[in-house]
């Protein structure tokens, strides 16, 4: 009988490496400007066409590489950061698998072009399908520039996968930012099809989250610094009342490197307990320092999970420098009229820090341990660590109840015995809800929720069928956003239109309003805009919806008339009416009732008749 196992050719072995290490074009994005950092580039330019499909290049000014070096920069395996078994427990660099470069040149087709400042000339390459197709000596400045293009040319199974343009810039910015907003010290910048999404400088760690997330956080940034013998803990968290419904603006580092850890997350998030409404996110971007020796970063590919050597002191930690430094900062609480009523409301918002506060912030027993030099390892264990995850809530399942036909026509017929008597008055109850009688008994609506269903319904109808009318704006406004934020709504523009509205890209993250939805009125088409697209990230938890039902949701949502708006009669019996309209009126596009429904004869006996 004939052996059956053989070795896989070297392209081919290359390719499934690369199906770990290259997922996406982001992935590629991460892998090169990584090592352009380890490069020791002050300055990193990132180019892409066709959201990284067609190029994705990375120029960067740093040491640059030998001619031997860029050859063996693309085998497997090569590495100039291991050398012994050793150092794998002592990294402090970016890149260190040495499967990068191999896998990217397995996927793409590669040009390089490398010089270091003490050679005459520098040395061109093109790679191919893991094979070089060209070397030869070229006159460039000295630093490293790496393009790929067309990724996945030879495995149109995997480019098939990828999703649209927009969808893969927002992971290439995302891979980015998490880049550039760990090191500050060096310039940053990325184009997209010719145009400038960011333009980074060089700065303070402060500086680059403003530039990246926001002016809006200019003046609303806590600064967070411990130093232990253990541990140091640096970096800003914003103030309570810049939180937000989604967790975006959320960066942990670990030696410089960007980690996703649900649990340290819920270590900041109790230390803001009773600042913010739970269903609050705030904004952090904290940096952990500590020995390499003390936790393992190869526990995922992506290099994105790691594991401590003991996880409840790096809690207790960051749970204890946040606590400190949102404790330092409520002493001097500044005025902000912009505050949300429910954070401003709030105690530990509206009151000054007392002395007794400041003692407890600073003086627990957790903190005393802490600051003390060399006992770092005698904290005492916090039985609430032990339901740390009952903290980190799961996004919520909005899942829409599916049903047969059968069950369809049933329920119709409970919607139309339910419905409110003809020409019946309703009534308002603490600005939020509606009362109104049926042939049964009456109903109790929640304005809101009746309103969001409406609008979802409405909304839906444009977006398949009929435009909504737009109104001119007879003065336009103009919205400024952070990038990320600008790509998100530049994918949603087509699908805005459909919906009344008349959105331009102005360049630099603005956007010009030139037009409105003609049936809704006219507010703060800005805030608007904002909210909308924070509740759009909030529902992007759910990959299961479409991009247009996130929008939809989003904006019935974001639109619908809120708890505390007095209704005119007029107005509520308009809004019931056009509730039995809909083809689900008895519950939002997330599942959340609009009415209740109460019998005359339960009533009667209640009362005994």
């Amino acid at each position: 009988m004939q052996d059956i196992i053989q070795l896989l050719p070297d392209n081919i072995a290359n390719q499934i490496a690369a199906g770990e290490v290259i997922q996406r074009p982001a992935s590629a994005v991460k892998e090169l400007l990584e090592n352009a950092v380890d490069a020791g580039a002050t300055e990193i330019k990132l180019l892409v066409n066709d959201a990284g499909k067609a190029l994705i290049q990375v120029i960067d000014n740093g040491k640059g590489m030998s001619e031997t070096d860029a050859r063996m920069a693309f085998e497997r395996h090569a590495t100039s950061k291991i050398s012994n078994i050793d150092d794998l427990f002592r990294i402090k660099t970016m890149g260190f698998r040495g499967e990068a470069l191999a896998s990217i040149a397995a996927v793409a087709q590669v040009e390089l072009k490398t010089k270091r400042d003490e050679d005459e000339a520098g040395i061109y390459l093109e790679i191919e399908n893991s094979i070089v197709k060209k070397q030869e000596p070229v006159a460039a400045a000295t630093g490293t520039s790496i393009a790929m293009k067309n990724l996945f040319f030879n495995v149109p199974a995997r480019r098939n996968f990828l999703k649209s343009n927009p969808s893969e810039l927002r992971h290439i910015v995302d891979e980015f930012i998490r880049v550039a907003m760990a090191f500050p010290e060096i310039f940053f910048s990325l184009s997209s099809n010719g145009q400038q999404v960011f333009h980074l400088e060089k700065g303070t760690l402060k500086q680059r989250i403003v530039q990246i997330l926001g002016n809006n956080y200019a003046a609303k940034l806590v600064s967070v610094q411990e130093r232990t013998d253990y541990l140091d803990i640096s970096g800003f968290v914003g103030k309570p009342e810049t939180a937000k419904k989604t967790r975006g603006d959320q960066y942990f580092f670990v030696n410089n490197r960007f980690i996703k850890s649900a649990y340290l997350n819920h270590a900041v998030m109790s230390a803001f307990a009773a600042m913010i409404p739970k269903d609050s996110f705030p904004m952090y971007a904290l940096f952990i320092d500590l020995d390499p020796a003390q936790l393992d970063i190869n526990v995922h590919p992506t290099k994105q999970e790691i594991k401590f050597e003991d996880e409840k002191i790096v809690y207790a930690f960051v749970q204890s420098a946040v606590k400190h430094a949102l404790a330092q900062f409520s002493i001097t609480p500044t005025l902000d009229f912009e505050l949300d009523a429910s954070i401003q409301n709030m105690d530990a918002v509206n009151k000054p820090a007392t002395d007794e506060h400041r003692s407890s912030a600073s003086s627990s027993s957790l903190f005393a341990t802490f600051t003390q030099k060399n006992k770092a390892h005698f904290i005492e264990k916090r039985s609430e660590l032990t339901h740390w995850k009952d903290f980190y809530e799961k996004p919520v399942s909005v899942d829409t109840p599916s049903f047969t036909p059968l069950e369809i026509p049933l329920m119709e017929k409970a919607v139309i015995a339910e419905a409110p008597s003809p020409h019946c008055t309703p009534a308002q109850l603490h600005a939020a809800y509606i009362v109104v009688q049926n042939e049964k008994g009456y109903l109790l609506i929640n304005q809101q929720n009746a309103h969001e269903r409406i609008l979802y319904e409405r909304f839906a109808a444009a977006v398949s069928g009929k435009a909504i009318a737009t109104q001119q704006s007879l003065f336009p406004s103009t919205i400024d956003l952070a990038p990320a934020d600008a790509v998100l709504l530049a994918e949603l523009i087509p699908d805005l239109e459909q919906l009344g509205y008349k959105l331009e890209p102005f360049g630099s993250g603005t956007f010009v309003i030139n037009g409105t939805p003609a049936d809704v009125e006219q507010q703060n088409e800005k805030m608007a805009i904002e909210k909308m697209l924070e509740q759009y990230k909030h529902f992007s938890n759910d990959l299961k919806f479409s991009k247009r039902e996130k929008l939809l949701r989003s904006l019935s949502l974001q639109r619908s008339v809120k708890a505390g708006n007095i209704l005119s009669c007029k107005e509520m019996t308009a809004l019931v009416d056009e509730l039995f309209l809909c083809d689900i009126p008895n519950a939002t596009p997330t599942g959340k009732p609009t009415y209740m429904s109460f019998k005359k004869d339960e009533m009667d006996r209640m009362f005994g008749r």
